[in-house]
């Protein structure tokens, strides 16, 4: 019977270390109260940079997981909403509004937020004055909830 060499330990490849963590932090005070008065303040400005952002940050948390990218909300107001007389921004609503929850479920939580919630809170809900209201407050706090999600799970 032969001895059997000493073994070695194979080298080992140097790890890399990945965070979960994204490389910017999303905002997560994002209120009705404030979107109302900042955008009375600003003549509106304050809602279209609101607005652009949702669009960004959604882009941002959603588009590895869904493949999709939303339009920039300066972009559709400008030109693409005037252009169609309002259809593209309410099709952009639609699809912001039903993305949102889609990302919300994707990532184990309750869904506040659809295409629904836009067409009834944000349309037919204008009939009884504080419906688009309440479609605003409802898709600003879903949003926080999605970016402090992703702010610590990436």
């Amino acid at each position: 019977m032969v001895p059997a060499a000493p073994s070695m330990p194979a080298p080992q490849q140097p790890t890399a270390v990945y965070s979960s963590r994204p490389a910017r932090q999303l905002r997560t005070k994002r209120g009705l109260l404030k979107y109302i008065l900042l955008g009375i303040i600003t003549l509106g400005i304050y809602d279209l940079w609101q607005l652009s952002e949702i669009g960004e940050s959604l882009n941002l948390m959603a588009s590895r997981r869904d493949g999709k990218k939303t339009m920039h909300y300066c972009l559709l107001f400008f030109i693409v909403g005037p252009i169609t007389l309002g259809i593209g921004t309410l099709v952009w609503f639609h699809r912001i509004s039903a993305r949102v929850g889609e990302e919300q479920q994707a990532r184990g939580m309750a869904p506040t937020v659809s295409a629904a919630t836009f067409w009834l809170w944000g349309i037919l809900g204008a009939f009884i004055i504080v419906g688009p209201f309440i479609y605003y407050y409802k898709l600003l706090h879903a949003m926080n909830d999605l970016s402090a999600d992703y702010n610590v799970r990436g």
